[in-house]
């Protein structure tokens, strides 16, 4: 048995540690999952809508109880994390309220069309669905698998990061609460390492991921080998185009909060800047001194923006990122030193002079680090945004009409926000292309992502 440690990142000190399941446990649970199913499946969506709303009554009502326990173990701050928790309350309201539409039996064509008296389609759910999830929103992350989930019929098998262990026992202790039955929603307390046996499992029918693009080419690989579906939600690299025509102020000010976003440890955060020489200086201006008055400190305080990164780990892994960037003549326009003092804080940077040749310009940086490029035009503005593996959201500001439509043809991304940040919301679509995976959560298709669209054809 090993032990599953929840370290503060603000501080770097060990506060609790979990024992992780054997492998007799795990079985236990995959087995009363199945059993659950069996039953769970024919259960009314009225009652599945009664304890999805109760979910939600105490994800608001304890929503300052859970958002301490949030910044306390990824260090995102408290108030993001407060909100975090009604955000999540909403997404269960809304696949409450909406399960019994989405699941409707559809009638793609006339019965006389197909030689039938009736044809329609229904989807009913697959089985026990296994999701590994990440530390960066870990309740968001999985509430917007979880509810559709549980609403479609299916149930739920959580092996969530392991640096937020407290979360992902109040996860399945949240679902018990609101009425779900024992065995609807399981959270399992494992490593890595056994994933590969729990997806093998010819008990557990799919499986989804939100994580690195590592993680998601394994998972993808063995379920690709037993035959199950899968939703993969990897990393992000997404532009943020400004054109003349944008309100550049609004620009820069919406840059900086997304490249903060949850201390910049955030998928759909925007991370490279791209700004038409037209109005380049005084984006960069305005955008730099917005990234300078971004407060770091304790994730507790309400006045602080930007809390540490997760881990000793990320930062360095950060840092690693910039020093190569400048080593081959990137320039730093502001930040790029860790502080001193404990935790592991990194400042808001922004980076300008980024070139192929630097790591920074292929991969994901996963902390509060902006790269900054100067384009001529929309056609070499589309080109360096796409200019990535990577194709989760992106974002064009822009009040002309014509170059509004060219970036929603041309950018190669799941998400494109005009004159707006990205963001997820349970009433659209949300995934990505490319590297950053494919499937979609949220919205009607997330909901329907592991159902089985049964062709009913009656004679």
């Amino acid at each position: 048995m090993t032990t599953i440690a929840m370290t503060n990142p603000a501080t770097g000190e060990v506060e609790q540690t979990f024992d992780s399941l054997t492998g007799e446990e795990v079985d236990r649970r995959i087995a009363r999952a199945a059993q659950t199913f069996a039953s769970y499946r024919n259960t009314p969506l009225e009652q599945r809508a009664e304890w999805m709303n109760a979910a939600a009554d105490i994800l608001a009502r304890e929503a300052d109880q859970i958002g301490a326990m949030l910044t306390a173990e990824m260090g995102k701050t408290l108030k993001s994390a407060v909100a975090e928790a009604h955000k999540c309350a909403k997404a269960c309201r809304f696949y409450a309220e909406h399960a019994a539409e989405f699941l409707a039996d559809r009638r793609p064509a006339e019965p006389g069309d197909v030689g039938a008296s009736d044809a329609y389609v229904r989807y009913q759910p697959l089985g026990p669905v296994l999701a590994v999830m990440p530390w960066n929103f870990p309740l968001w992350q999985v509430i917007r698998f979880a509810a559709p989930g549980l609403m479609a019929g299916n149930v739920g098998l959580l092996k969530h990061s392991s640096n937020v262990p407290r979360t992902a026992l109040f996860l399945e202790e949240l679902f018990r609460r609101a009425g779900f039955p024992e065995g609807a929603f399981q959270t399992l307390l494992i490593g890595s390492a056994e994933v590969e046996r729990v997806l093998r499992d010819p008990r557990v029918k799919a499986a989804t991921l939100t994580g690195s693009e590592p993680a998601g080419r394994s998972v993808a690989s063995i379920a690709g080998d037993e035959i199950k579906p899968t939703v993969l939600e990897l990393g992000g690299s997404d532009p943020f185009v400004v054109m003349p025509s944008a309100d550049i102020e609004e620009a820069a000010r919406t840059a900086a909060e997304s490249r903060c976003l949850n201390n910049g440890q955030s998928c759909i955060s925007a991370k490279r800047f791209i700004a038409d020489i037209g109005c380049a200086d005084e984006f960069e201006r305005l955008f730099v001194a917005n990234m300078r008055t971004q407060k770091v400190g304790d994730p507790m305080d309400d006045s602080t923006d930007v809390g540490p990164l997760v881990s000793e780990d990320a930062r360095a892994g950060v840092e690693e990122l910039v020093a190569d960037a400048v080593a081959k003549g990137a320039t730093v326009l502001c930040g790029g030193e860790r502080p001193d003092g404990p935790g592991w804080f990194y400042p808001p940077t922004v980076i300008s002079g980024v070139t192929p040749e630097m790591r920074m310009y292929h991969e994901e940086v996963f902390g509060p680090v902006a790269s900054l490029f100067r384009v001529r035009g929309v056609s070499e503005a589309v080109e360096v945004a796409n200019a990535t593996g990577f194709g989760l959201g992106s974002n064009a500001w822009t009040r002309d009409e014509t170059e509004r439509e060219r970036f929603v043809r041309e950018l190669d991304a799941g998400q494109v926000f005009v004159n707006g940040k990205t963001t997820s919301y349970p009433e659209l679509p949300f995934g990505g292309v490319k590297r950053s995976g494919y499937g979609r959560e949220l919205s009607a298709d997330g909901l329907l992502a592991f159902c089985n669209a049964k062709t009913v054809w009656v004679g």
